[in-house]
């Protein structure tokens, strides 16, 4: 019995073994033989590539460690030829794309300097020089020209290009054509992807990858995001690497898909801000999906930089810059534009600039065609690019000179007689003399200074002669670049050689107009380190907005900025004290005096009034100093037709309550103060 069921069971366990058996038998028969090619096939259409993985920026940080700019999670959509396998059509894979995309309300990037839609026109008023030089390549290359070929025809001759068949409607064809214009574009310079999308929400996002689009890759990128609508000038943006950028970036390591500083700080400090990208190898499907994914080097994060500036004071600045303006331009219709800067006189630290009009770096891209048609010419950095006459501003220089010289002591009376008539072929009038036939009598250099006589600087300034002069603003950085880490105009020293280079001659009246200021055209950021230099007694240092470099996790300081001096103005103090001494007069008795005279802590300062030739309002440009006795901060700020720079004494005091009021100075003032032996 116990024999008879043991066989029973044995046979059993033969037979699903057996059975086992057969079934991986037929399997393997079926795998190999009867689908072996279908399988190999389907092996063979799967991709594997080697694709970077994109470091994460550095913040941008205030000099207190205020984040500026700083890094959210974006959706990028690019768009891959190579990812399309032999047979699949290329067209019908981004008509696809452009449909799903258009149904969400999600523009794509077409550069294709070509209308939309019928009757085709070229765009070219409107496309960036960048855009202009790339599409000029692309036709060159092509063999045609936008001045023989039409658009409509243009656009004929690329659908036969791109083998566009009579089943596209001329709309279609026309997207179509945008996207593989800027594949061909890549194609050019060794690259097959572009970004097609940038910023694409998640709900698009879901729908692409339920669905299948072949050549289309789902990027995940940082993208900038701004946590101040202030410094915008200052700041910059990040973009996309132009096509005359490529080799330079190229070569440091770039791929042609990352994303630069374009402007600004971005630009300035992209050593530091740019992390290390890092690899990996996926492998994707034939709908483009990933299917595996292996990281061979993981990215690292760029540096985190601190600025110089306060964006609390920065905020205050733009805030009574623009308050100034806007009230001038309501009184007469007249627009306007204008500058403050305000600098740390000990180091050379920018701690605010502001330029007005500004604009938005959040919607930077989107207003960017608007922004640059505005005739405000919002776009211009004018604390650090436009330049200005610097009016009687310019009259410590000449102050300082002629008491170096020795040709004038602080005591030295000078009589103002209305008309300078030294030379019979230009015989200027002081401004008092001009207004009301009164002249300010007999005067020293303090006096001058005060009640800012031009009679005293033509007398001067004539005696001190142009090389001598020009030789003492260039001391104080006056016609020379700053140090500023962003672009910037070095001015214009009125000199013979100036003249010269502008087919002109330098006659001697031009040294008592340029003694006084005029021919003469300064930034704001020069105004405010040529007063910085003055009020610290004649250290000059480069102006900077870099104060350091710390890891992506802030735990190590990687770079910290020493304050360099770039000259030195060799004033005896003496000298200095009568120079301060006049401006400190026009603070608490003279031009400004309305704002000043009462203001709780002691100022020097220097209004001026530069002309222009712009229907006879002249340019108003105010600077000053503070505290009197143991200088802080020096403030330059100019406004177009802004008239007489004693109504932008107002603007100054508002910077200053800024400043003076802030927990922030007086906290650094405090841990400073405990440094000190």
């Amino acid at each position: 019995m116990e024999g008879r069921k043991f066989r029973i069971r044995t046979g059993v366990i033969t037979g699903l073994l057996m059975g086992c058996i057969v079934w991986f038998v037929m399997t393997l028969y079926t795998a190999q033989i009867v689908h072996g090619a279908e399988y190999l096939e389907e092996s063979r259409r799967k991709i594997v590539k080697t694709e970077t993985v994109e470091a994460s920026r550095g913040e941008i940080t205030d000099r207190y460690g205020r984040v500026l700019i700083t890094n959210r999670l974006s959706y990028n959509l690019t768009f891959d030829a190579s990812y399309l396998t032999e047979g699949q059509d290329q067209n019908a894979a981004i008509l696809k794309l452009i449909d799903t995309c258009d149904e969400k309300g999600v523009s794509h990037i077409d550069t294709l300097p070509v209308s939309q839609t019928a009757p085709f026109g070229y765009t070219l008023d409107t496309a960036t020089d960048s855009q202009k030089n790339r599409f000029s390549r692309y036709l060159a290359n092509r063999g045609w020209s936008s001045d023989t070929v039409s658009a409509s025809d243009l656009l004929a001759l690329m659908r036969k290009d791109f083998k566009l068949d009579e089943s596209y409607t001329d709309e279609q064809a026309r997207e179509i054509i945008g996207v593989r214009y800027e594949l061909a574009l890549r194609k050019l310079i060794n690259t097959t992807a572009y970004v097609f999308a940038e910023d694409v929400d998640i709900d698009l996002i879901s729908i692409l990858k339920e669905g299948s689009y072949p050549g289309m890759q789902i990027k995940t990128v940082s993208a900038r995001e701004y946590m101040t609508p202030y410094a915008a000038h200052l700041l910059g943006s990040v973009g996309q690497i132009y096509e005359e950028e490529a080799e330079e970036y190229i070569q440091k390591g770039y791929a042609m898909d990352e994303m630069v500083g374009k402007s600004g700080v971005e630009k300035a400090f992209e050593d530091f801000l740019r992390g290390t990208d890092g690899t990996r190898i996926i492998d994707t499907n034939t709908d483009g999906k990933i299917t595996s994914e292996l990281y061979t080097a993981e990215p690292q994060p760029g540096g985190n930089v601190a600025l110089t500036i306060d964006i609390k004071l920065q905020e205050a600045t733009e805030k009574a810059l623009a308050e100034t303006t806007e009230k001038m331009t309501k009184e007469d219709g007249e627009i306007r534009g204008g500058a403050a800067v305000v600098m740390d006189v000990n180091s050379g630290d920018v701690l605010a600039s502001a330029s007005y009009p500004t604009y938005s770096l959040t919607t930077y891209n989107a207003d960017y065609n608007q922004l640059l048609a505005d005739p405000a010419n919002p776009l211009l950095n004018r604390a650090a690019q436009g330049i200005y006459p610097p009016g009687s501003t310019f009259k410590m220089v000449t102050a300082v000179g002629a008491l170096e010289e020795g040709i004038i002591t602080p005591s030295t009376i000078i009589e103002d007689k209305g008309i300078y008539t030294y030379y019979s072929d230009y015989q200027p009038r002081c401004w008092l003399y001009r207004a009301s036939g009164r002249t300010h009598g007999k005067i020293n250099v303090v006096t001058a200074l005060e009640v800012s006589c031009n009679y005293f600087f033509y007398d001067i300034g004539r005696r001190l002669g142009i090389d001598k002069l020009d030789e003492y603003a260039q001391k104080f950085g006056l016609g020379l670049p700053t140090g500023i880490e962003i672009p910037e105009s070095t001015g214009i020293l009125a000199s013979p050689a100036y003249k010269e280079a502008n087919g002109d001659v330098f006659s001697p009246g031009d040294t008592l107009r340029a003694a006084i200021g005029q021919d003469n055209a300064f930034t704001t950021l020069q105004l405010a380190n040529y007063v910085a230099t003055l009020a610290n007694g004649g250290t000059h240092y480069d102006a900077h907005l870099l104060k350091s470099v710390k890891s992506y996790d802030y735990s190590q300081l990687l770079y910290e900025y020493t304050p360099q001096a770039a000259g030195t103005v060799e004033i005896s103090d003496s000298n200095l004290a009568a120079v301060k001494q006049g401006m400190r007069n026009v603070a608490t008795q003279g031009t400004a005096a309305t704002y000043l005279k009462n203001y709780p802590i002691a100022v020097g300062a220097k209004t001026g009034t530069a002309q222009t030739g712009a229907d006879n309002i002249s340019n108003g440009v105010f600077v000053c100093f503070a505290p009197y006795d143991d200088p802080q901060i020096a403030i330059a700020i100019v406004v177009e037709q802004g008239g007489s720079g004693s109504a932008l004494a107002e603007t100054a005091v508002a910077i200053m309550n800024a400043y003076f009021n802030s927990e922030d100075t007086m906290t650094a003032a405090e841990q400073e103060s405990v440094l000190l032996p």
